[in-house]
């Protein structure tokens, strides 16, 4: 798996901070951006986090590379407010494809090699019919939403902090879980304080939304910190 920051707004979080303060400046534009001071733009941010008012994070923007399944892709494009690029099996031939492994299958031996088997077949499949002149785009049908992908995604920092809320929380599913907590990583490189809050309900609200389907780490963190502990 991969997921690296390529690229993104110069200084984004001073972006915003200037976002923010345009709509409530009667200073002239330009003035506005020179006297805001580091202080100021921490203050600021911390600010419109608390309140819920993220408009203005959308004039911050971080631009990634991903590597995973396609049953992770599928997931993530549903997320519209971003750009995609993906690598296409339609132009790009899939003659020795690469695949990722659940966890679950891994820690089996058995299945491990059950699923190896089948990923070996649709391999041998997919070539036996570009071999008989079958169009990538057609010999494309057999291949499984195990077989590796890679895209590039561009998001502002309001559609990150809904992706970090939806696919952070335990019930989401492993590999798009993992690729959020690498994403949220890589941000909090570049934008601190901008995403010092980022993360799934339970964690940034300390409520699950999740009714009868939660994971319990709410329950278990009330019950540990009114022992006087801690859940990590």
């Amino acid at each position: 798996m991969l997921v690296k920051l390529v690229n993104h707004t110069p200084d984004p979080e001073r972006a915003v901070a200037v976002a923010a303060r345009m709509c409530y400046s009667s200073l002239p534009p330009l003035q506005i951006t020179d006297k805001l001071d580091d202080y100021q733009i921490v203050a600021l941010i911390r600010e419109l986090v608390r309140r819920g008012h993220f408009s203005p994070l959308e004039h911050a923007s971080f631009t990634f590379i991903i590597t995973g399944s396609r049953a992770m892709s599928h997931q993530f494009v549903r997320h519209r407010i971003a750009s995609f690029s993906q690598r296409s099996q339609r132009y790009v031939k899939e003659s020795g494809f690469s695949y990722i492994t659940p966890p679950s299958i891994q820690v089996n031996a058995v299945a491990e090699q059950i699923f190896a088997r089948c990923m070996n077949e649709l391999q041998k499949t997919y070539n036996e019919l570009l071999q008989l002149g079958v169009p990538a785009e057609d010999a494309r049908y057999v291949l499984p939403n195990a077989c590796e992908t890679s895209f590039v995604c561009t998001m502002n920092a309001r559609s990150l902090h809904n992706f970090f809320r939806l696919r952070q929380c335990q019930r989401a599913q492993w590999e798009i879980r993992r690729v959020a907590n690498l994403m949220l990583r890589e941000v909090r490189k570049v934008a601190p304080v901008l995403f010092a809050q980022a993360g799934p309900p339970c964690v940034v609200d300390g409520v699950c939304p999740e009714g009868d389907k939660s994971c319990g780490f709410i329950n278990r963190l009330r019950v540990d910190r009114s022992a006087g502990g801690s859940v990590d």
